[in-house]
């Protein structure tokens, strides 16, 4: 059986606005939908991270580009409400660093909290949402898992304290194509 892919992208003049991949099967084969790119991207990319379909999308000038596999922390999949909450926080982000991690592989860090996550996190205070003594929490980032357990990746294991978790072959292919100050967009 063909594996149909179907790519819709909404732009508005040169930004991308929404996109969305779809494919029959759950899980995608390594290096995702794009395999046996010998090129890498062109121009500018974009991360989009759908916590929905335990993918992560990287876009270039010409639209999409690849899809891998991921996981996150808490399988709610609910946005990041307050430190420890192991819930994958939900806005727009940039990478902000990129290092080589031990464990991990490679890890990039975002730029949580912004400013909107932190007027999400006082109103919820306020609401009664969360406890009066919660803090907003940080820390979060793309990063490869431990060695020798990419399985936890083909299993949908959410095992993260919050970050976006892949295998160590993808994090490598994905640290190598995205410079800091990259746009990622995290949505359920």
């Amino acid at each position: 059986m063909k594996n149909i892919v179907v790519l819709i992208s909404i732009f508005l003049g040169s930004s991308l606005l929404a996109s969305t991949v779809h494919s029959p099967s759950p899980f995608h084969a390594h290096k995702g939908f794009n395999a046996g790119f010998s090129k890498g991207p062109e121009g500018i990319i974009t991360i989009i991270i759908d916590k929905s379909n335990y993918e992560l999308s990287v876009y270039d000038n010409k639209g999409w580009y690849v899809t891998y596999p991921v996981v996150f922390g808490n399988s709610s999949l609910e946005d990041k409400k307050m430190e420890g909450d192991k819930n994958t926080p939900e806005g727009v982000f940039q990478i902000t660093g990129k290092r080589i991690h031990e464990k991990w592989d490679r890890f990039m860090s975002i730029n949580y909290p912004t400013a909107e996550d932190r007027e999400k996190f006082n109103q919820r205070k306020q609401r009664g949402e969360i406890p009066a003594s919660a803090r907003i929490g940080g820390g979060i980032g793309i990063h490869g898992t431990w060695p020798h357990e990419d399985f936890v990746i083909d299993r949908y294991k959410n095992w993260t304290l919050g970050c976006i978790s892949m295998k160590r072959d993808d994090v490598e292919e994905l640290y190598s194509i995205s410079p800091v100050g990259t746009k990622v967009i995290i949505r359920k």
